[in-house]
């Protein structure tokens, strides 16, 4: 498939299918602390201090370096960005945490866990907010790396259809889910993170997108 080749239905039929699959459903509560995973969107952090004004949680943690995706978009981090706005959109300094170094989520969650251990900030509950793609990674990562905390996710509440509104290019946005579905499927494997059942209609509808070539965020074979 080129950049130009149309979108079918069918494709963006399997694509709501992945993007559902990838939301956890988590009723939101309030949490000990909330980690904030850096991406290209800053959707991600217009949420968190919602989520922070709401009472959902005390302290939160920005964490990311930049990316090939970020580069341009947040050149002096996206941990930094993110924090730069959530301090616009009046979430106290006092109340945000940095982790400027992580390029993945692992590390996302690793050393974040290491920022508020230094802190002193007792966590048993744990916020996960994230981009709506993002919440079944983010969930399985943090369980297998910090096993301890009960994480919640969270995110933009945006259907496919609405979040691609908000991106550039479909034909990305699809190829990043699919990344985050191929990672959801790969990571236990490695060790990275826990093991989730994947519906048949799920990785059936992975398997088509990857046939008509939506597969540039892949895992190398």
């Amino acid at each position: 498939m080129t950049d130009q080749a149309p979108i079918s239905d069918a494709d963006r039929t399997d694509a709501r299918a992945i993007w559902d699959f990838h939301q956890m459903g988590h009723k939101l509560r309030p949490c000990s602390a909330a980690i904030t995973l850096g991406s290209l969107d800053l959707g991600v952090a217009t949420t968190t201090a919602e989520l922070y004004h709401a009472g959902m949680f005390p302290v939160v943690v920005f964490t990311g370096d930049t990316s090939p995706a970020t580069q341009k978009r947040f050149p002096r981090g996206e941990a930094n960005h993110y924090r730069e706005h959530a301090l616009s959109l009046g979430v106290p300094d006092e109340a945000i945490l940095l982790e400027p170094k992580a390029t993945n989520t692992g590390q996302n969650i690793g050393f974040s866990r290491e920022v508020l251990e230094n802190a002193g900030i007792e966590v048993t509950t744990l916020l996960l907010i994230s981009m709506p793609y993002m919440q079944r990674r983010a969930y399985a990562t943090c369980r297998k790396l910090w096993p301890e905390v009960e994480p919640v996710c969270a995110s933009q509440p945006l259907s496919f259809d609405e979040y691609v509104t908000t991106h550039d290019d479909e034909k990305q946005l699809i190829d990043m889910l699919m990344g985050d579905m191929d990672r959801v499927m790969e990571y236990p494997k490695r060790g990275f993170a826990i093991e989730q059942h994947v519906p048949e209609r799920v990785r059936d509808a992975f398997d088509r997108l990857r046939a008509r070539g939506y597969d540039s965020w892949l895992l190398p074979a």
